[in-house]
């Protein structure tokens, strides 16, 4: 069960790097960095996969560790649930809960950082560091332990004590900056050019997408299809991007057709950057925001993303939507989530809530669609 990874591809030029080197972004425009295998129609049955057992790593052929075993933390396979009191209340009887926060660190952030540590510790790659909102600076934590690296975390000021403890307690180093998670990114750079560590950044190396891919996988072994509609909040936008590698990657094996869900970008008012070019039709990018309001949903106060010409083209492609939802209705959806299903879920997963009730009153989502929220974290790690 090696992997048939054989190189990586700029998404924005196409341009072809070498796998078995570090890298980052693309060496001719600074574009994000996507990994490629060597898939053909029937190179991995879903029948073999799914007589594997269920978890992150169900799928060696397509990821890029190269390693026969790689150490892990019991992520992956968390529950598609039935949404039962909160499908009545929002007149959606075939809604699911994709519940991320049953992953370790408890968010699905564990799923990326899974991946990148893996590969830099095959690259050779020993210090790593990354800005972060909150719960990617703890999942880099965990598993830099997992893997041996000296991490370095730069994250707001706002980010919960409960998550700067987390990081802490695993061992790495966290550093405090005013502002949002780009203030962040902006204090991390000279430091980590000085020092040498090596930036696990969203989109700017090229494995935490590969790890969050997998949820893509995971909605078609659960389901045997692909969904109708997927909500899904998004700051950088790496598991929106991953997921739509996943279908083109399904669709090149062989197990579906062309269809896809329509695809739904979830943002604060707040913070919409993705939200505003989709409504422009500015399909090569968006303005980052220059203000972001401080929210509940941490995750969600990313005020540009280097990968936001991916996820325009996905919604595009999807015939999807982007929406931003305020700071009182994503706080009603959380509520409803814990009260109708008894699922403490992060702010961002009640954005989503919020969101399916919005475009359910419209008529986006008709009533018998599948369709999947995902909660990306437990609301415990925010608690003060």
């Amino acid at each position: 069960m090696r992997s048939l990874l054989t190189h990586l591809e700029c998404g924005r030029c196409e341009t072809s790097h070498d796998f078995r080197k570090p890298h980052r972004v693309c060496t001719e425009c600074g574009g994000p960095l996507l990994a490629r295998y060597r898939i053909t129609p029937g190179a991995v049955s879903i029948q073999t996969v799914m007589s594997r057992r269920p978890g992150q790593h169900r799928l060696p052929e397509l990821s890029p560790v190269q390693g026969a075993e790689m150490p892990t933390l019991g992520e992956g396979a968390t529950p598609l649930l039935k949404a039962h009191g909160l499908a009545v209340d929002l007149d959606l009887p075939n809604l699911l809960i994709k519940d991320e926060a049953q992953n370790p660190t408890g968010s699905f952030k564990a799923r990326g950082m899974a991946l990148a540590t893996a590969r830099a510790r095959e690259l050779g790659i020993g210090r790593v560091c990354l800005p972060s909102a909150g719960n990617a600076g703890a999942a880099a934590a965990a598993y830099g332990a997992l893997h041996g690296l000296d991490v370095h975390v730069y994250v707001p000021e706002s980010t919960p004590k409960p998550i700067q403890g987390e990081v802490v307690a695993m061992g790495a180093n966290v550093v405090t900056v005013d502002g949002s998670i780009a203030n962040a990114g902006a204090a991390l750079k000279p430091v980590a050019e000085s020092n040498g560590w090596f930036p696990l950044s969203t989109l700017k190396e090229p494995y935490r997408i590969e790890g969050k891919k997998v949820m893509g996988y995971e909605l078609f072994y659960d389901l045997g299809r692909l969904p109708d509609v997927i909500l899904y909040p998004t700051g950088g936008g790496t598991g929106l991007i991953g997921m739509w590698k996943a279908f083109d990657e399904m669709e090149r094996l062989g197990w579906i057709g062309p269809e896809r869900p329509r695809m739904v970008v979830v943002q604060t008012t707040g913070c919409a950057p993705i939200v505003k070019a989709f409504k422009r039709k500015e399909w090569d990018g968006a303005t980052p925001i220059k203000n972001p309001k401080k929210t509940a949903a941490f995750g969600l106060r990313v005020p540009g993303a280097l990968g936001d010409f991916l996820m325009l083209r996905c919604l595009r492609d999807s015939r999807g939507t982007a929406i931003a939802i305020d700071e009182i209705d994503l706080l009603d959806g959380a509520k409803a989530m814990a009260q109708k299903l008894g699922i403490q879920c992060s702010a961002e997963g009640g954005a989503c809530v919020a969101a399916a009730r919005q475009l359910r009153s419209k008529g986006w989502i008709d009533r018998n669609d599948i369709t999947v929220i995902f909660n990306t974290g437990h609301a415990l790690n925010y608690g003060e």
